[in-house]
């Protein structure tokens, strides 16, 4: 009968990495120039709302350092476990995910703001269960998806089981309400079935469903109807729905081609709502210029690349589909961002990652760049 120490060290050995490889430079480097300027950026545009709020200039600053710390442990943690160890934190991470996702509903746990009810206080700490929904998603239909990818064409039953279980999903985080959140979830799911091999017939029929159901959901809130109004026309509501997108665009009109300087946005003084969080890329084009705003799409579609780079080189189907779905995760998301920055799309609540202030945001960003890291040094991916 096998020792404690015996049972201990092989149930370790699940978790080591296959190979001694040195990370991708062409993942880990784009993102930390993302998050070094994502650092400038919090400092920057928080010096005046830390004396606001809480009478410290460096309030954000330091919580935001505190968060790249907490996110840069689990990373490494991450880019560390072996690829039968990922495939087992599927199921966990789902269960975390939804049981945070309920808690935001438990007095004493749910915190509201604005109207919505998006965060989960544990102790000191505030989680936002929506960016973690979405990381456990991937893990989920990477696990699912991968053991049945030869007769997902065949067979449309077998996307009952995604449907459902993400359908479940957005439906509760439409209740909190988190729009953006419900969005980046189906973009998700769509995604991880076309690369699985879903015929197009189905995703089409599933898709126009899919979107129907969130046209009634925008027309079905008198709010998002007002933002979609603002989208198309943000000078019909300067005052209203449409300021913080005019706010936005005056904030890349005034950066023009290089930009007015490192903190010398005017937008970010009280004009430009959540220019922390949500709308740091206006910032960043006020103060770098289209220039700037370049260089971020270019890192951007560098881990992008990369991403889809590993998924492609990686045998096993698990691990191809896990990388594609973290690599969506960053990249969509990045794109939704800047495309309601820019007023490409109706405006909605999402981060930018690594750039936007935000706990949960930036531990969950290193948590899918850290499992692309380690899946990037399997044997035969390059």
């Amino acid at each position: 009968m096998p020792s404690a120490a015996a049972g201990l060290k092989s149930w370790l050995g699940r978790f080591e990495n296959l190979t001694p490889q040195r990370p991708d430079p062409w993942l880990w480097a784009p993102a930390a120039a993302l998050i070094v300027l994502g650092l400038l950026m919090v400092l920057n545009t928080t010096y005046f709302l830390g004396l606001e709020r809480s009478g410290g200039p460096f309030f954000y600053f330091e919580r935001q350092l505190l968060n790249l710390v907490v996110g840069a442990c689990v990373m490494w943690v991450l880019s560390e476990i072996s690829l039968r160890g990922l495939k087992r934190l599927a199921l966990p991470l789902m269960v975390v995910a939804v049981a945070l996702l309920l808690a935001v509903w438990v007095p004493g746990l749910g915190v509201v703001r604005g109207g919505a009810r998006r965060w989960v206080r544990l102790g000191p700490l505030l989680v936002e269960p929506s960016e973690l929904v979405k990381f456990a998603s991937v893990f989920f239909l990477a696990r699912y998806l991968s053991a049945r990818q030869e007769v997902l064409a065949s067979s449309p039953r077998k996307l009952i089981v995604p449907f459902a279980a993400v359908g479940v999903l957005a439906a509760a985080l439409l209740k909190q309400p988190d729009f953006g959140a419900t969005v980046m979830l189906v973009l998700l799911l769509f995604t991880m079935l076309f690369v699985a091999g879903a015929r197009l017939t189905h995703l089409g029929a599933a898709g126009a469903i899919a979107l129907l159901g969130l046209v009634v959901q925008a027309a079905h809130k008198a709010y998002r109807m007002r933002r979609l109004t603002a989208f198309l026309n943000p000078w019909r509501t300067a005052r209203g729905a449409g300021f913080q997108l005019i706010q936005s665009l005056i904030a890349f009109g005034a950066g023009g081609g290089w930009g007015v300087g490192l903190g010398a946005s005017r937008q970010k003084m009280f004009y430009l709502p959540q220019a922390h969080t949500d709308f740091v890329f206006a910032v960043v084009g006020e103060e770098f210029g289209c220039v700037g705003v370049l260089v971020v799409i270019a890192l951007f579609a560098t881990i992008m690349l990369r991403g889809m780079r590993v998924a492609h080189q990686e045998a096993d189907p698990f691990g191809s589909l896990l990388a594609v779905g973290l690599t969506a995760l960053l990249s969509l998301q990045a794109i939704v961002n800047m495309a309601v920055v820019t007023g490409l799309v109706p405006t909605k609540g999402l981060p930018l990652p690594f750039l936007s202030y935000g706990g949960t945001s930036m531990v969950v960003s290193l948590a899918a760049l850290g499992v692309l890291l380690g899946l990037g040094r399997r044997p035969g991916v390059q």
